[in-house]
């Protein structure tokens, strides 16, 4: 069976095992060899084999994970970095010029908050923070011929705010802009950006997409071939591009992304469950509750309301604090999106760096990456975190 055969009309799990890569032809081998190599021997000057030359620019273990990450967004060509900010970093630089302008999320990640504000803005990139849930407020922060990008994160992390994609695709077209939409909370199995008319896909490949907290990655994926074109040349020519023991790692992840997602999901839901009027929690956020304002929507979009649960505790910072030291199932640190459940405190972990800002978080806010444990566990390791 061809790579076409393969990817062309296949479902989401097919794609994932298949797509990227087909047996060796010499050894039959049916998962990518890790090409731990530098240089590659060329047929005369100029005459790449392969296309390959040196591995900054291409190597093959990293070809196969592109070719399956555009073929999980439905894309056209999908880029491999060697963090999710160097994704972001890449494509700002690919896209904008000094003088430009982005909307952000008011409750983006905040590293990207920190990328925009530290990194970008002094080379002259500007930035306004909008909830992007508010389709005339994203309207009115767009300014027609300097805005390049809508930043879109849905949900959002760690408040899990929904934007509306194809609302905000048409907000932003009409202004001559891209949108930029990061799924590394939905995933790819959960959300496709690209086919409810994003242009850019994000993502932390760390998180979901690896699936293991074993490696640190990140991708973009375009449908748009001038744009693709854009992002290899700023891809080569800024060189932040993962190993192939990287690239091996997080194609491995992508092969179980569509079982460990419902995985997450069902786990989510149990926890979701449990925290609601439990006595402690003041406000549980999560896009499956019917009440959460963007559960509309999220449903439209999403195959499922995903692994992230966010909720605010009764009795403030220091209450929020202690249930973050108490659990012993869920693991007191940053990140996402691995088979362990984990805990944090964004406004002291994750978010620190957006305190005394306009994406500052709520202090008695806890953020819950829910693994594929027994649930049961789950529950119970939250119950006695509480109940303290």
């Amino acid at each position: 069976m061809s790579e076409q055969q393969h990817t062309g009309k296949a479902g989401f799990e097919t794609r994932a095992i298949h797509a990227g890569y087909e047996p060796d032809p010499t050894t039959g081998a049916v998962i990518p060899p890790i090409y731990a190599t530098s240089t590659y021997l060329q047929d005369g000057v100029g005459g790449l084999r392969g296309g390959y030359e040196y591995s900054r620019s291409a190597n093959p273990t990293r070809t196969a994970l592109e070719g399956a990450l555009a073929a999980l967004e439905d894309g056209e060509r999908g880029f491999a970095f060697a963090s999710g900010l160097a994704a972001e970093d890449t494509l700002v630089r690919s896209t904008c010029l000094p003088g430009d302008h982005v909307v952000l999320p008011t409750d983006a990640y905040g590293g990207t908050f920190r990328l925009f504000d530290k990194v970008e803005k002094p080379w002259g990139i500007e930035h306004t923070p909008v909830a992007i849930a508010d389709i005339d407020a994203v309207r009115a922060a767009v300014r027609p011929g300097s805005t390049k990008l809508v930043w879109l994160e849905t949900p959002t992390n760690p408040l899990l705010g929904i934007g509306d994609i194809e609302a905000l695709a048409a907000v932003a077209h009409d202004a001559g802009a891209l949108l930029v939409v990061d799924n590394t909370f939905a995933s790819s199995y959960l959300q496709q950006p690209l086919v409810l008319g994003a242009d850019v896909v994000v993502h932390s490949t760390t998180k979901y997409a690896g699936g293991h907290s074993d490696v640190v990655g990140g991708a973009l994926v375009v449908r748009d071939l001038d744009l693709a074109e854009r992002i290899a040349f700023h891809q080569n020519a800024i060189g932040a591009v993962p190993g192939p023991f990287d690239c091996f790692l997080t194609h491995r992840g992508l092969k179980t992304l569509a079982v460990r997602m419902e995985r997450h999901c069902d786990n989510a839901e149990r926890v979701v469950d449990f925290l609601t009027g439990h006595p402690a929690v003041a406000e549980v956020i999560y896009p499956g509750l019917p009440e959460h304002p963007g559960h509309a929507v999220a449903a439209r979009q999403m195959r499922r309301f995903g692994g992230m649960v966010s909720f605010r505790v009764a009795g403030g910072e220091s209450a929020a604090l202690a249930v973050c030291e108490r659990t012993s199932v869920f693991t007191l640190g940053e990140s996402l999106g691995g088979v362990e459940s984990l805990i944090e405190h964004p406004g002291r972990m994750t978010h620190a760096s957006v305190a005394g800002t306009s994406n500052e978080v709520p202090a008695d806010l806890v953020r819950l990456s829910v693994g594929i444990e027994t649930a049961d566990d789950l529950v119970a390791d939250l119950d006695r975190a509480l109940g303290d």
